[in-house]
């Protein structure tokens, strides 16, 4: 059973990981899925992979976008309206996680840790809910946060301010319920927030191979599907049930 059949939705982050696998997942549930990053290319390549895996057409529609770049967002909020009309939900899975600590990161990493974490997520959103409200359609909001949102943990050397990011995520997850809710509207929104995820956002954002291969040999993990799988789940509960928080660890995990 396609449980999305008919719905439209936008996937921030989808080249690889985790945004790979929900926009799959999804495209798998009778979705037609845009999944947007900066290297569009990569999301072409496992679109196309994918597309003779299933035999199915139309339910993937890669576009290029920057979430730092507010044209960008602009241009593929205008691409969803003019192309299906209505937008049933958002993912916001975009992030990034430099080694940048406090005391002497650089600048460039701690301004696009808050402006790729914090600021795009809260522009794709802003897009997304007006573009809703317009078109009087009661969508969802996905965030992919994290544990690191959830309580001040014992983070590797040079990911607080990543922590600080989502524990950003998790305040805005919670203003965006209220205004909706005074709003009137039926719109939801979901933080869904994993713990260690097997996946490349360390080696992405800068961290020596080194140290990227023994944090997950030396700890228990989760696999991109399993966000993934959370995710159908959220979305596809009952409209008068918004999931408002979940958490996904690994069995065991120290963190």
């Amino acid at each position: 059973m396609q449980r999305l059949q008919g719905k439209v939705g936008v996937v921030v982050g989808a080249s690889e990981g985790i945004g790979a696998a929900i926009a799959r997942q999804l495209a798998d549930e009778g979705a037609v899925v845009v999944p947007v990053a900066r290297n569009v290319a990569k999301i072409q390549e496992w679109a196309a992979e994918w597309l003779r895996e299933k035999g199915v057409e139309g339910r993937v529609h890669p576009l290029q976008c920057d979430n730092t770049r507010e044209e960008d967002i602009d241009r593929v909020v205008a691409f969803v309206e003019k192309t299906f009309g209505k937008l049933h939900f958002l993912v916001n899975n975009a992030a990034t996680c430099p080694h940048a600590t406090l005391y002497d990161g650089k600048t460039e990493d701690l301004r696009r840790t808050l402006e790729v974490n914090v600021l795009g997520l809260s522009l794709f959103t802003r897009e997304a809910v007006r573009l809703m409200r317009r078109t009087g359609v009661d969508g969802h909001i996905v965030h992919i946060n994290s544990t690191s949102g959830q309580s001040i943990v014992q983070e590797p050397e040079g990911n607080y301010m990543y922590a600080a990011s989502k524990h950003a995520v998790r305040v805005l997850t919670e203003g965006l319920r209220r205004e909706l809710r005074d709003l009137g509207t039926k719109i939801r929104v979901s933080s869904v927030s994993p713990g260690l995820v097997r996946t490349n956002i360390f080696a992405n954002s800068g961290v020596s191979q080194e140290t990227n291969d023994a944090i997950f040999s030396e700890n228990v993990c989760l696999e991109p599907k399993d966000i993934a799988d959370a995710v159908i789940y959220v979305l596809t509960a009952p409209p008068h049930v918004q999931v408002h928080e979940l958490t996904v660890q690994p069995n065991g995990e120290k963190w």
